[in-house]
């Protein structure tokens, strides 16, 4: 194929690549978590319980224009032509045909056509990319200007989820690893000095804030944590899935060709820019399940890095091999979408899941179904997923009744149970429920059951909410097990042991 012939495929792969995607973010149920995160963006605040805010902010901003859900995913829909663009500007300056290859091998990754959901990954991943492809113009035209921009995009990643430190990491491996005549120290200093503002701001918010995001993202959700023969097997299997096995493939072959490249600058960057953050969750993956979105952020990078590598006829085997792999994806998923709701609840495979998934497809008239108690009643649910669906499609708060999970406790923050002392609460539930759990909080307690599209959810009608039995019963547990801030790190206000135990800061832990 000729150039001016890859650069049309590349086109027409961009065109229907934009309308599936659009297509799926319009038809696809609002997700638990994206319902989650529009809440964030519902109530804008400098940071929020689980990650620094950016997707919050971003969201902000979209709902000014719509409550669509294919207008809110607009971001992770776009995403992946944006990045495709600085892979294509990278690559091109080696080789123009292999640069449209690589573009195109990129863009047929099944998560780049399937992937429309709203995550704190997406501007992780932009601003990741946009900071590396800075870094790189720094290198290569030794512009001190361009290495600020990649700190500034740095900090702005890193407002956006814990892993941009990574990247800061890859800065520091790759001036490391140079050779001695080509460590540029200054630069590395400069990426770290434009991005410390950024990070203040997060520190500050955390120190005000029960060190919410530390506490969270080391401590709390890794209470499943530990050795595991499975989880490595797994993240290998993640690994093929992101990437192009074709491409890891002819990478091993040609590892002598690989070693003599790492002289040039930019290749010896995008290959540690890939290899470190790859092989830090190699290691991790032997105590932690790594999640596919974890990976995302360096993904573009093992697309420069082969696009700089390999030769055409390579990447055009990744560019075949992608592009089946995606036709496949792109057939299940419409096919699925032509079946009956109801057809999910007959097959073996998701029988278990379709409470689920009915409370996401389903969720406008499960609360129709609610209408009649609303005045007499506050609505709450007993999960943060289900309380952030039914709070997306109502536009009204929907409390996080009882202990919950390690997850998502953003709700510690919005609600203050104090407030609903002696009022009536609606606990909506997809399990049944269990009385000690309810009984002793509430003057009298009743048990419904509602029933949509052949799924059976549980509602609890308390009357008469008991805070004082409630914090002693639920909230000192939830501030020994979520609120034992380690001791060396200095407290602010904490609004947890402040609201509901008249201390500004919580106990220490050793």
């Amino acid at each position: 194929m000729t150039a001016t012939g890859t650069r049309k495929a590349l086109l027409g792969i961009v065109t229907l690549i934009l309308a599936f995607k659009l297509w799926l973010s319009a038809v696809f149920p609002f997700t638990g978590d994206e319902a989650y995160f529009v809440y964030w963006g519902t109530f804008p605040d400098y940071g929020y319980y689980d990650h620094p805010p950016m997707i919050g902010w971003l969201l902000y901003l979209l709902l000014k224009l719509s409550h669509a859900e294919w207008v809110l995913r607009l971001p992770a829909t776009l995403l992946p032509f944006a990045l495709a663009a600085g892979v294509y500007l990278i690559v091109r300056r080696a080789d123009e045909m292999k640069a449209a290859l690589a573009t195109l091998a990129f863009l047929l990754l099944p998560a780049n056509v399937w992937d429309v959901f709203i995550t704190t990954d997406t501007p992780l991943v932009f601003f990741c990319f946009a900071s590396a492809f800075a870094f790189w113009q720094g290198i290569a035209r030794r512009s001190p200007g361009w290495q600020a921009l990649a700190g500034v995009f740095l900090g702005l990643a890193f407002l956006s989820k814990y892993f941009a430190v990574l990247l800061g990491l890859v800065y520091i491996a790759y001036v490391c690893f140079s050779p001695r005549g080509q460590r540029d120290w200054r630069a590395l200093g400069l990426v770290v000095l434009c991005s410390l503002p950024f990070a203040a701001v997060n520190t500050w918010w955390n120190y005000e804030h029960c060190w919410a995001n530390l506490m969270f993202n080391v401590y709390n959700r890794h209470e499943n944590a530990g050795w595991s023969w499975k989880t490595p097997l797994v993240y290998a299997v993640s690994v093929l899935y992101l990437l192009s096995p074709v491409a890891l493939w002819q990478l091993a072959k040609g590892r002598r060709a690989l070693s003599a490249a790492l002289g040039e600058p930019s290749v010896r960057f995008f290959v540690v820019a890939l290899a470190f953050p790859f092989g830090f969750f190699a290691l991790l993956s032997a105590v932690k399940l790594i999640g596919l979105h974890w990976m995302l952020a360096f993904v573009p990078f093992f697309f420069v890095a082969a696009g700089l590598l390999l030769s055409r006829e390579q990447l055009r085997s990744s560019v075949l091999y992608l592009g089946v792999f995606s036709v496949v994806h792109v057939v299940l998923i419409a096919g699925a979408s032509m079946f009956p709701l109801e057809t999910w609840k007959t097959s073996k495979w998701t029988e278990r899941l379709y409470d689920g998934i009915v409370y996401h497809a389903r969720m406008r008239e499960i609360l129709r179904d609610l209408e009649p108690y609303e005045g007499e009643f506050e609505f709450a649910a007993d999960g943060y997923s289900i309380a952030a669906v039914a709070f997306f499609h109502s536009r009204r708060p929907v409390v996080v009744f009882g202990e919950a999970s390690s997850h998502a406790r953003h709700d510690d923050i919005l609600t203050d149970f104090r407030r609903l002392d002696g009022k009536n609460i609606l606990v909506l539930r997809k399990t049944l429920p269990v009385d000690a759990d309810y009984r002793p909080y509430f003057r009298s307690v009743e048990y419904r059951e509602l029933t949509q599209s052949g799924a059976t959810f549980h509602i609890v009608l308390g009357r008469g909410f008991d805070f004082a039995a409630y914090r002693e019963g639920v909230l000192a547990p939830l501030r020994a097990r979520f609120y034992a801030i380690p001791w060396y790190l200095p407290q602010g206000r904490c609004y947890f042991c402040d609201r509901y135990f008249g201390a500004a800061t919580c106990p220490a832990k050793d």
